[in-house]
């Protein structure tokens, strides 16, 4: 059956497919329908009966025999209707399809050309769907554009298209789920085929600071727009190859549960294509910055783990250190600017500068742990990373979320391997390990050796299979422990206001009793990545708690004290804020921050205005 193959379907409501036509043509201008068309009304689909595993057995029975089938068109029409009274959940549909072994490639194929085509059921086109996700050829890229208009089944046939027509996938992806409304500009520039205007966006687009582009987004306009092609071929513009490095930027953030860099095709092209040029970029803080965490990723963040070739990756870091080393970039690393913003940025950039290039020769350590501090005008987190054999762990075990604080692991002293076995939490996932999950391991020493075993983490939510089991990690006992306890000492990553907070929770640590006496818990001191020369105090006041009556299930309310940077030495204003903290209470200085206007008001504390 060929792909215009459309022969009437058997089936009595009109086809998604042609649903999605009629709308598509009535456009003005040509124009990719914002967020996708609906469904038609009422649904063309059953609500979902059966649970994933009876749905895969019943599915693994009634497909592979119909894909076979020595006519494809009647094999098709028979699944629709299977499918139709089988009632599965779309998104187990779409699982067990993709699971399923394909003898005959070419039967499945025109099977699916049918389903998509002709099914007026979700269930129907989604099967399609999957199918051409594994065998659809560029003929069916006009045909999947189309379907893939309607809302519902965007992503689906987003999946299909990617490895037929990358940038067409991006486009439709763009048109369903592109934010913020500047995007949308983006959209019809490269619906109309419009070159220039897409390059008139991508030089004016504001992708940086503070994840003005989400990394998906980042990284589904990077495809639509051949990222790599338009570095190489507009070498001359400076402000072109900076906004191509800020949508590689923002593609290597965790914010999103994973890095998008990973799932970015052209990724090493476009590393390749911005490294190049890199010296033709003007040299100012910005763009020092924008290098700088490029190369930190390119050491020890997801982008390690890209289909390098052998020492390529490597290449590309002494080409960016050589940039970075010449006179004029070295000039802005050494300026001392008046804004604080921009201080504490340039000292960013001192304190890091050091660690993507201090590469050693000969065999990596067997462990090497590092704390990578973001750029500060960026919305990230300072995260632990565990260098494996000179390999980031987390980015290949656990995609969710970044390794855990510092704070959390080496100033309590978790990484250190006693006899008794002790769980650690290597890494969490971005939106809290109640949603998604965090990535465990037990710390043991045997004998002359630590060991890194009893893995636990969660399925990957990006895909239907379990992740591979992770192996136990060996290390020679000493070496570990001299490297735990380097990485405990290092200070050389750390700025006042961390200072500070270090300080005042070891001291919190140290002297339990001390918020106690007022009611208050749970202390810990921190600084936020959005104020980073600001430390912050947390507490939760719980009444009855210094009298060893406090109730569990009663009121509560949680404070924060800020204490912004004032040039002291963080000695000094950690051992004034510890006392302050044993000799007055802090609920009269601190802000309230959570609890419930009705508990506050039931105990005496007046609520915020502004909340």
């Amino acid at each position: 059956m060929s792909a215009p193959d459309e022969r009437v379907a058997l089936h009595p409501r009109p086809s998604l497919y042609t649903y999605a036509l009629r709308l598509r043509r009535a456009e003005p201008d040509g124009l990719l329908p914002k967020g996708g068309y609906p469904l038609p009304d009422p649904p063309p689909r059953r609500r979902g009966r059966l649970g994933w595993q009876a749905a895969r057995t019943a599915l693994g029975d009634l497909v592979p025999p119909l894909l076979t089938a020595p006519d494809p068109v009647r094999a098709a029409d028979e699944l629709h209707r299977r499918l139709d009274e089988l009632g599965a959940y779309d998104s187990h549909v779409q699982r067990a399809v993709a699971e399923l072994p394909l003898e005959d490639e070419a039967t499945a194929r025109a099977v699916a050309r049918r389903l998509v085509r002709v099914g007026s059921s979700t269930a129907a086109v989604t099967a399609g769907l999957a199918l051409l996700a594994r065998v659809g050829e560029r003929q069916d890229v006009r045909c999947l554009m189309a379907i893939g208009l309607l809302r519902d089944l965007t992503d689906l046939a987003v999946h299909a298209l990617a490895p037929l027509d990358l940038p067409a996938a991006a486009l439709l992806w763009l048109a369903r789920h592109g934010r913020p409304e500047e995007v949308r500009r983006l959209v019809d520039a490269l619906a109309a085929v419009d070159h220039a205007a897409v390059r008139t966006w991508l030089r004016t687009a504001a992708i940086r600071p503070r994840g003005a582009l989400a990394p998906s987004v980042a990284r589904r306009v990077a495809e639509a727009v051949r990222l790599d092609a338009l570095l190489r071929d507009h070498p001359a513009d400076p402000l072109l190859l900076a906004q191509g490095a800020a949508l590689l930027e923002r593609m290597t953030s965790p914010r999103e549960y994973r890095a998008e860099i990973l799932d970015y095709r052209r990724a090493v092209a476009a590393y390749e294509a911005l490294v190049a040029r890199a010296d033709r970029l003007p040299a100012t803080l910005d763009h020092y910055a924008l290098l700088l965490s490029l190369a930190v990723d390119l050491h020890s963040g997801p982008s390690f783990h890209l289909d390098w070739r052998p020492g390529r990756r490597e290449a590309l870091l002494d080409t960016l250190e050589a940039v970075l080393s010449a006179p004029a970039w070295a000039a802005v690393a050494a300026e001392e600017p008046a804004d604080p913003a921009l201080l504490h940025r340039a000292r960013w950039i001192r304190r890091t500068a050091r660690i993507p290039f201090a590469r050693r020769p000969g065999t990596p350590p067997r462990l090497r742990i590092e704390v990578a501090v973001p750029d500060p005008a960026q919305s990230a987190m300072v995260e632990t990373r565990f260098l494996i054999d000179g390999r980031p762990l987390v980015p290949e075990a656990f995609r969710e979320g970044p390794g855990d604080s510092p704070a959390a692991l080496l100033d309590r002293g978790l990484l250190r391997a006693t006899e008794e076995p002790r769980d650690v939490r290597l890494a969490e996932a971005y939106c809290t390990e109640g949603c998604c999950g965090a990535l465990h391991v037990t710390v043991s020493r045997e004998g002359d050796e630590v060991v890194w075993g009893g893995w636990r983490r969660p399925a990957p939510s990006y895909g239907p299979r379990p992740p591979r089991e992770l192996p136990e990690i060996r290390f020679d006992a000493a070496e570990y422990d001299a490297e735990v306890a380097r990485a405990e000492r290092d200070r050389s990553w750390v700025w006042p206001a961390w200072a500070t907070a270090r300080l005042i929770g070891a001291g919190l640590r140290e002297r339990p009793g001390l918020l106690t006496r007022w009611d208050a818990e749970s202390g810990r001191a921190v600084t936020d990545y959005r104020s980073p020369d600001t430390t912050e105090v947390y507490f939760t006041f719980r009444p009855g708690l210094a009298a060893g009556r406090e109730d569990r299930d009663g009121p509560w309310l949680q404070f924060v004290w800020r204490i912004p940077e004032d040039g002291t030495p963080p000695e000094e204003r950690a051992a004034a804020a510890l006392h302050r903290l044993a000799t007055s209470d802090p609920k009269t200085y601190a802000q309230l921050t959570g609890g419930t206007r009705a508990e506050a008001e039931r105990l005496g504390i007046p609520w915020p205005e502004n909340r």
